[in-house]
């Protein structure tokens, strides 16, 4: 579980990073989506750390 949680990590770092650029370059609705998914990939991140508490 680690491994998925470290991960998700990298991933939300870079939807992050994308979303800004992409909101910048003026594509709103795109950023928002990629944004969306980061919160989202952080959701699924949480319950991962609880599951790997839980063990």
């Amino acid at each position: 579980m680690e491994h998925w949680i470290e991960h998700n990590e990298s991933h939300v770092k870079s939807f992050n990073e994308w979303g800004r650029k992409i909101e910048e370059a003026g594509y709103d609705q795109v950023a928002e989506k990629i944004l969306e998914a980061a919160r989202k990939m952080e959701e699924c991140t949480q319950k991962l750390q609880q599951a790997k508490d839980n063990l």
